[in-house]
């Protein structure tokens, strides 16, 4: 775990300041030479434990994550392996960003609805303190390292399940939130290195405005599609990025800030993983209860963004 005081000692920031304009506390850093998929595989158990499945009956595997093992193969490949899967299990990662949940999410559902799947794991992981410049105070004090996971099953027909999924990208705002260096634009050498292209950089204030406004709006258009109202709506379970970006999101959709989940607080930024980490903490503490109606919203770089209706 780091808190904020820890990192009194790293940047030019206070604990006061940082809590004021994000609401994180603290965030989980990940063990040396604990690798993404180590995380990936034991929320995939917990899933599956959870699930009352096994291993093999999964069909699929689809990881949400900027941060794999390596760039070649996916790390869902790892996960497939270390958590035991069929070998003929297909498994791929997708890169959304924050929104790589609700992303991989959508693609579950469309899977499982076309019957040519049964069960599907859906991880979303990060390991962001290996990609963040613990030097540059916007960024790190922003990001934590954590997975998430859940199988998206086929519906027992009593009104459960996922009612709604959207998902959008606006490539215009590419440069608001990226990690440059180490692709085929610019390929890793001594002088990326030396210039930090290969760590998050993030334009704060264009990353608020088109979060706010596309949060909002998907979640909109995301309860209509599931015929849900605002008012009946029992929980929002969003990315967990920003305290600010969240209570703008309550006030434009008027769903009150009571009704979202938040750990935050205690997280920090996980990006990919920070929908099904809360949702888990949710589920687990009986906030969520067997059929109430569930909200997912998420937004990261590329802009890429995204939300869900469920009925739990």
């Amino acid at each position: 775990m780091m808190t904020n005081r820890d990192l009194e000692s790293r940047v030019d920031t206070t604990d006061q300041w940082i809590v004021e304009r994000t609401g994180i506390r603290e965030r989980r850093i990940a063990a040396e030479g604990e690798a993404t998929s180590d995380m990936a595989a034991e929320a995939a158990r917990r899933a599956l434990a959870s699930a009352e499945l096994d291993a093999r009956d999964i069909d699929m595997i689809i990881v949400a994550t900027v941060t794999p093992d390596m760039p070649l193969p996916s790390t869902a490949v790892f996960v497939q392996a270390k958590i035991g899967a069929r070998n003929d299990c297909a498994a791929f990662d997708i890169a959304a960003a924050c929104a790589g949940f609700c992303y991989a999410l959508s693609i579950a559902d469309k899977f499982v609805r076309a019957g040519a799947a049964k069960h599907v794991m859906v991880v979303g992981v990060e390991l962001l303190s290996r990609v963040v410049d613990w030097s540059d105070r916007s960024t790190c004090v922003l990001f934590g390292d954590g997975a998430g996971a859940v199988v998206v099953s086929e519906s027992r027909g009593d009104g459960r399940g996922i009612l709604s999924t959207a998902i959008h990208a606006d490539g215009s705002y590419a440069s608001a939130l990226r990690i440059p260096g180490g692709g085929s634009a610019e390929p890793a050498s001594a002088r990326t290195l030396e210039l930090k292209r290969h760590f998050v950089e993030m334009n704060g204030r264009e990353i608020f405005k088109v979060a706010v406004k596309n949060l909002s709006s998907a979640s909109a258009a995301a309860l209509t599609a599931a015929g849900v109202a605002a008012d009946d709506l029992d929980w929002v379970v969003p990315h967990q990025a920003n305290l600010r970006i969240l209570e703008g999101v309550a006030e434009r959709t008027g769903v009150p800030l009571t009704r979202f989940y938040l750990n935050l607080a205690r997280y920090g930024n996980t990006s990919s993983a920070s929908i099904p980490i809360a949702l888990d903490e949710a589920v687990r503490e009986g906030a969520i209860k067997a059929g109430q109606s569930v909200l997912f919203c998420a937004l990261g770089g590329g802009v890429a963004w995204g939300s869900a209706v469920i009925r739990w």
